[in-house]
């Protein structure tokens, strides 16, 4: 620790040198906050099958448990997500949740619905050409937000599932008059402090066509519904080489971008640990968000976890998730912006991208070390934290097998 302290002192005087604020940065790492998903705390795979943990989270009430355990090591971290179709209780009552959730030091925060779980869903849910299982939908969409309500959730994040497999399947142009007809169903039922925060997908589990298929789709039908819409970005939704920044700044700039489901992807929706494939493209998008806050521009942004973690332990996935954001972060805050912008005036291409990537390349561990002891952390290093706690033996020896639990979207 007298080492790490002697790192800091010095990457403090270097952040202080070029005129940045090393206690407002240390605020604001602080006061980051990110949601974890309850899917992801318990055995999850792919379609091929599940590799099972001893221990893993089972009910509801495990999920909250485990989620206190990782908000304890990492203190940024005290809101669970929750999936409707994932994280039912025996009479079917969710203000005991929110109750113990708040014992446990969390709250509730994004609800997700369930629009590809079921049978009637072949072909959609909201967009399915067949009407009765539209208005089963909406149904749905009734009890999700009664169980929002009553677990003081305030984010319904909807990922609509649906699309086709063949050209001439269905009609695409009365395909999107269902969708924006189902998503207003569901934004008419929220509450007037609600948001919805619409996802999109290029591909899967349709493979011809999506029904909100990228940004520009979910960008469009939130205008069309209102301000309470706005687009959530999940990360392994994209093709290959799109350029992911580019499409937060866009959506920041209009006031559209609502949340973040973070993880990495090789290819597509691999949902591996976030920060581990391409840690560049992480620290890129939250550049783009800090330049936007300080400009003046709005970042009243949700992020969430969304990963299947399929041969690593949950719980140790998922913090190595957080500490990569809280790297990305901290980086992203420590780009020289006035020495920045003087080489964008002049022209300067091979210097501007330097100061970003000198930010990129800096060992940002002391410092979230130093935000991780004085937010009173029993250790800084969260994994490390962990994995001494016996914490998983604890579960291990009292928990029944876990069942199957699917990713996220």
């Amino acid at each position: 620790m007298r080492n790490l302290m002697k790192k800091y002192a010095l990457l403090a005087e270097d952040i202080q040198e070029s005129g940045l604020d090393v206690e407002q940065i240390k605020k604001d790492l602080k006061a980051q906050v990110v949601e974890l998903p309850s899917w992801a705390v318990g055995n999850s795979g792919t379609r091929y099958g599940t590799f099972r943990d001893k221990g893993a989270a089972v009910t509801i009430w495990d999920k909250i448990d485990d989620c206190a355990e990782i908000q304890r090591c990492l203190g940024v971290t005290p809101v669970m997500a929750s999936h409707v179709c994932w994280d039912k209780t025996d009479d079917g009552r969710f203000s005991p949740v929110r109750e113990y959730a708040a014992e446990k030091g969390l709250r509730i925060g994004t609800v997700h619905p369930d629009t590809f779980s079921k049978q009637e869903f072949r072909f959609g849910s909201i967009c399915s050409p067949v009407e009765a299982v539209r208005s089963a939908t909406k149904e749905h969409f009734k009890e999700c937000i009664r169980m929002a309500r009553e677990m003081g959730s305030k984010t319904i994040g909807m990922w609509v599932a649906d699309g086709t497999n063949y050209p001439g399947q269905d009609s695409l142009a009365e395909r999107k008059h269902r969708l924006f007809d189902g998503l207003k169903a569901l934004y008419d039922l929220m509450d007037d402090d609600m948001t919805m925060l619409l996802e999109y997908k290029p591909f899967e589990p349709f493979f011809y066509t999506t029904d909100v298929q990228d940004w520009g789709m979910s960008n469009l039908m939130c205008t069309k519904l209102g301000e309470r819409a706005k687009v959530l970005v999940d990360l392994g939704h994209h093709v290959s080489g799109v350029n992911i920044e580019q499409i937060i700044l866009a959506l920041l700039d209009e006031r559209k971008l609502g949340g973040f489901h973070f993880n990495n992807r090789r290819y597509a929706d691999d949902d591996l640990i976030a920060g581990t494939v391409n840690p560049l493209e992480l620290f890129l998008i939250y550049f783009e968000i800090v330049n936007a806050r300080l400009s003046g521009t709005p970042t009243d942004i949700t992020y969430m976890l969304d990963q299947s973690h399929n041969i690593e332990n949950s719980l140790e996935g998922i913090i190595y998730s957080v500490m990569n954001i809280q790297t990305a972060y901290a980086k992203s805050l420590l780009v020289d912006r006035k020495a920045l912008k003087a080489a964008q005036q002049d022209g300067d291409v091979v210097l501007c991208n330097k100061i970003v990537m000198d930010a990129f390349n800096l060992d940002v561990e002391p410092l979230l070390a130093v935000v991780r002891e004085e937010m009173g952390l029993t250790d800084t290093d969260p994994l490390r934290n962990h994995r001494l706690s016996g914490y998983h033996q604890k579960v291990a020896a009292t928990r029944k097998e876990g069942i199957l639990t699917l990713g996220g979207a």
